[in-house]
């Protein structure tokens, strides 16, 4: 059995893959501040996506967007926020994704969910 970190970094593929397959360019990975770290990062038009991928394998422990809890929110949005001040994108709109993702046993894709401009 994989592990976790394993398992994580299968699923920023996978999303990468499914991203960029829906036109958009991903411009940045694995960005890591004390808050915490943002997988992928998205520039469409004026706006900048910071996405959230959350992968299991089964959903037996619930679905993967639920780790994505209030206090992970407020960490995404302070590294977000950071993120922005580094790379001097002040005029750019900011969004927060999420993509959840289930593999099977096997580790093949079972479902991916994208939630978009997640508000908690």
């Amino acid at each position: 059995m994989p592990s976790s970190i394993q398992i994580g970094k299968l699923g920023e593929q996978i999303a990468f893959a499914y991203l960029t397959s829906k036109g958009l360019h991903i411009i940045d990975r694995n960005f890591r501040t004390k808050y915490g770290e943002i997988d992928l990062i998205i520039k469409k038009d004026k706006k900048i996506i910071f996405v959230e991928v959350k992968t299991r394998i089964g959903d037996q422990k619930g679905k993967p967007y639920e780790a994505v809890t209030r206090n992970k929110y407020g960490h995404l949005k302070l590294a977000a926020e950071l993120y922005v001040l580094k790379n001097n994108l002040k005029e750019y709109k900011l969004s927060i994704h999420v993509v959840s993702i289930i593999l099977t046993l096997d580790l093949k894709v079972e479902s991916i969910k994208h939630f978009e401009d997640v508000l908690l």
